[in-house]
């Protein structure tokens, strides 16, 4: 089974191994907004911490595995969001760390301070490596291969747009403005790892059953201009204020040609469960399963998530409820 797994990865990722390295993706995005948006830094209004970590596949070889640890918070009047995030990513022989430092302009757009709209921008670094020693080639002595780890270090610039009110939210952003090449030496410019503009399209709201229960949807688009464009269609409840549980399922759209793809790809990609627990009003701990749909469900064990969430209440906490 290890054997195939790892050439079903191998098989999944070619397409991308010489042109592009996905931005890591989570179940729980909409727990996650920092991480896919620079203009959501502060969007609570509350000095706000939070960890991920996810493990994707489970049980085959190379699968990716990432991290994420994140802060922001609202200073000035809430006029101004700040924030921090720092991103491990890992796939086969392929890894990539990140750090961004955030800043959101923040308008309120009514009196009774729901009603917002902010600008993000979002400066950083990238770490991109290549582990030639992790790579299994069909012929021995290819020079394009490096014969140890190789990195590089690159600057990233991402922009963002969110609109907020109490229960409704939307948001759009690009990462990787820089295009930028990992190149190891002379002797292996073909074999290199190239950063894509990613973006992102978002948007959900939350609607009040009754007293105890609250109706959360959420889609996320996902576009790189070179893999499949993806969707995020999520759905889920807050019980009581005190437990969110619901469903999500992930699939492909054909928006444009592309001529770099494979004919006839899958598009259903995953299913899954999230879930997110209040251990106490400024304490969250979340967990997400993704289950995939296409023939790797075969080999792997699923993807699963966790999340925690920290806030520190200060004298200005928002006083509308955060459903996002």
């Amino acid at each position: 089974m290890n054997r195939l797994g790892k050439l079903l990865l191998v098989l999944i990722w070619l397409p991308f191994i010489g042109y592009a390295q996905q931005d890591a993706q989570f179940g729980q995005y909409v727990f996650n907004g920092l991480y896919i948006n620079p203009a959501y830094a502060g969007y609570k209004e509350e000095l706000y911490l939070q960890a991920f970590a996810r493990s994707q596949w489970t049980g085959v070889k190379g699968a990716p595995q990432t991290l994420s640890i994140s802060a922001d918070a609202a200073i000035n009047d809430e006029s101004i969001g700040i924030g921090t995030i720092i991103t491990k990513d890992k796939i086969g022989a392929q890894s990539a760390l990140s750090a961004t430092a955030n800043l959101a302009y923040r308008i309120k757009l009514d009196r009774t301070e729901t009603k917002v709209v902010a600008f993000g921008l979002g400066l950083g670094v990238m770490q991109l490596g290549l582990n030639g020693s992790q790579l299994d080639p069909i012929e021995q002595g290819d020079n394009r291969i490096p014969t140890g780890n190789v990195s590089e270090i690159k600057p990233d610039i991402r922009a963002g747009l969110h609109y907020s009110t109490e229960k409704f939210f939307i948001g759009f952003s690009v990462h990787n403005l820089f295009n930028s090449i990992l190149s190891s030496a002379e002797d292996y410019k073909m074999l290199y790892v190239k950063t894509q503009p990613h973006f992102y399209l978002t948007a959900g709201f939350a609607l009040s059953v009754n007293d105890d229960i609250v109706f959360k949807p959420t889609f996320l688009i996902k576009e790189d201009l070179r893999g499949p464009t993806s969707i995020d269609l999520n759905a889920a409840v807050l019980i009581k204020e005190r437990f969110w549980i619901g469903g999500m399922y992930r699939t492909s759209l054909k928006l444009y040609p592309k001529s770099n793809l494979m004919a006839n790809l899958p598009a259903k990609s995953a299913v899954g469960l999230i879930s997110e627990f209040f251990v106490r009003p400024n304490l969250r701990v979340g967990y997400a399963y993704d289950y995939s749909l296409n023939k790797l469900g075969n080999y792997d064990y699923g993807s699963h998530e966790i999340s925690i969430g920290y806030y520190l209440v200060t004298q200005k906490s928002r006083r509308p409820k955060c459903y996002f």
